[in-house]
């Protein structure tokens, strides 16, 4: 059925679906998690049958109808059964076009739920004023994170009241695990990993194992220590720790200095003022050796070359011995004529600085610059990535092929460098210095051009760590296998599981990437008619998928106790849990049945 926005079709009784509206990467995984996951009806609102991402959403078995218009207007949505439906995602559109398509959706059904992705999220905070029962997302903004950390090398975390929540594998496993998160990894093959893995309630026997390291790192699960295991048999575990502060990069102090005065000195001051800045700092340290070498104390050298310095210098008399000679004469006076040029340098930075404003005009990269992180493509992604990473304090150098991208604007004001223009990728890489970069992240739109940095920046620098944008899981899967010292991810992937939480109504914390595995971290409430009220924690966590790591207790609801130690407890109202789980794991959450129902 196709609707243009003019007609009134009819999609039929159906009652108590879902509706996604959009084409894109994100709208098609968001119905797949509803779909397999959820198990919830959903109808599709497609801008094109025959683009982007209309032809794979066609074939999706879980799909009850797919609809073309190209707006979400009032009468595409009435034909998609919006006045019957329980909720509707808008996953497309500029975030004025998917306020208006809300607007409408609420005003035909008042009780709709409404999740909207909006890029500006100061906006989203307040859209509930207009629509109560929504949730404004950004998937660049759930994604980023991802990304910045796998450049920084650093744990991806969420906050969970005062404490942060990481995954740590292998050697990084401390004694203050939550629980376990994965087990039977094999690098070279994610498909025999196992997310929250079946431990029959507590990982305590998984833990202890995990602390007894030993020369060749974690030990198997179900091995007894001391024995060898050979082959793909071998394997290592993942566990759910906490920290007080969201997990440092590790960067040395003198390089965290270095970067500062660099970035100091380029904010302030143009390349041929640092030039003669460095010039003259040299001659003025020669100078000052000259006269220490001739004077033979310290103190003196110093104090006679900063009086040079400020033209305070007095001139030798005609037949008075001078240590040195006519080298100490020399220095005095390459000193004081560096002493001299100071000042008209210093007036020259601060004209320049106000007249033209040097923070926001673009630069390359200066010739200094070292281990720093790579960013190609400047859309949402890609300019979240670059200001994560530019707030830890690492450098960064960006690429962006088309001139018109919005996010070039927003990285230049943060005094970042930007390479614009169709050149070659490999000349660009090598004008953003890659070979001395730390880590390179390609977030393009498009997986082959992501692939190919990778592929050029490898070839430049061997060591280089990578992480790629792919939305293909067999395509991320190869490259992952085939190339060492890479991480991949999917923005949709990761973004999709907090999209379909935030339409059945869960408030998720955050989601963290265990490989190409997604953990979501959720607040549940146990209210009257919820699944939840009544139940224990054995009773929760009984299916797996799921891991209670802290409860709220409706009588002391600012505190946070992890690892509830009353397992046999069941929850009262207003009692509230916070879990780890998967996608699925969260959606049977999402389907238990009040106790007595």
């Amino acid at each position: 059925m196709t609707d243009d926005g003019q007609g009134d079709p009819q999609t039929g009784p159906i009652t108590g679906h879902y509706i996604v509206c959009g084409g894109n990467a994100l709208a098609h995984r968001l119905i797949v998690e509803l779909t397999e996951h959820y198990e919830v009806p959903v109808i599709a609102l497609v801008p094109d049958r025959t683009r982007d991402h209309g032809p794979r959403i066609e074939l999706l078995a879980g799909v009850a109808e797919v609809l073309e218009s190209s707006t979400v207007s009032e009468e595409a949505l009435r034909a998609a059964g919006v006045d019957g439906a329980r909720g509707v995602a808008l996953m497309d559109g500029t975030d004025q076009e998917n306020i208006h398509a809300a607007l409408a959706a609420q005003g035909r059904n008042p009780g709709i739920r409404i999740v909207l992705r909006m890029f500006n999220l100061r906006l989203g905070e307040h859209i509930r004023q207009l629509l109560p029962n929504s949730a404004a997302l950004s998937g660049s903004a759930t994604a980023a994170p991802a990304f910045a950390n796998g450049a920084l090398g650093r744990p991806g975390s969420v906050q969970v009241g005062d404490r942060f929540l990481y995954v740590a594998y292998g050697d990084e496993i401390e004694g203050n695990q939550i629980c376990l998160v994965a087990d039977r990894i094999d690098r070279q093959d994610l498909t025999r990993l196992r997310l929250l893995p079946d431990t029959g309630g507590r990982a305590a026997e998984f833990i202890a194992l995990a602390r007894r390291l030993g020369s060749e790192g974690p030990i198997e699960l179900g091995r007894t220590p001391g024995t060898e295991v050979a082959g793909p048999d071998r394997g290592s575990i993942a566990v759910l720790q906490t920290l007080t502060s969201e997990p440092p990069v590790p960067i040395a102090w003198w390089k965290r200095a270095r970067w500062w005065l660099q970035d100091a000195l380029r904010h302030f001051t143009s390349v041929r003022l640092r030039l003669v800045l460095t010039t003259a700092l040299i001659a003025v340290l020669v100078g000052g050796w000259v006269i220490w070498h001739y004077n033979g104390s310290l103190g003196w050298a110093a104090y006679l070359t900063l009086l040079d310095l400020a033209g305070a210098a007095q001139p030798d008399q005609p037949g008075v011995a001078v240590p040195g000679g006519p080298w100490t004469r020399l220095a005095q006076v390459v000193v004081t004529f560096c002493g001299i040029t100071f000042v008209p340098v210093a007036t020259a930075i601060v004209v320049d600085l106000l007249a033209t404003g040097r923070r926001g005009q673009p630069r390359a990269p200066g010739s200094r610059t070292r281990d720093h992180v790579v960013v190609v493509g400047l859309g949402n992604v890609g300019t979240r990535v670059a200001a994560l990473v530019h707030s830890t304090g690492v450098p960064v150098v960006c690429i962006e092929r088309d001139p018109q991208a919005r996010g070039i604007a927003a990285v230049r004001a943060l005094g970042l460098p930007v390479l614009v223009g169709d050149a070659p990728l490999e000349s660009q890489l090598r004008r953003a210095r890659v070979r001395y970069s730390r880590a390179l992240v390609a977030v393009t739109t498009d997986d082959a051009a992501n692939l190919e940095a990778a592929l050029e920046a490898r070839a430049v620098r061997p060591e280089v760590r990578i992480v790629v944008r792919l939305f293909d899981d067999d395509f991320a899967h190869h490259v992952y296998a085939t190339m060492g010292n890479v991480a991949s991810r999917s923005v949709s992937y990761l973004s999709a599981p907090a999209f379909a939480a935030a339409l059945m109504g869960r408030e998720v914390l955050g989601t963290l990437s265990v490989y190409r595995h997604v953990l979501l971290i959720a607040e549940l409430a146990a209210e009257p008619g919820s699944g939840l009220l009544g139940r224990d924690t054995h009773e929760i966590e009984g299916d797996g998928g799921v891991r209670v790591i802290a409860v709220r207790l409706a009588r002391r609801p600012q505190e946070y106790q992890w690892n509830f130690a009353d397992r046999a407890r069941r929850l009262e109202p207003g009692d509230r849990i916070v879990v780890a789980a998967t996608r699925s794991g969260l959606a049977r959450l999402n389907t238990l049945d009040p106790e007595g129902s």
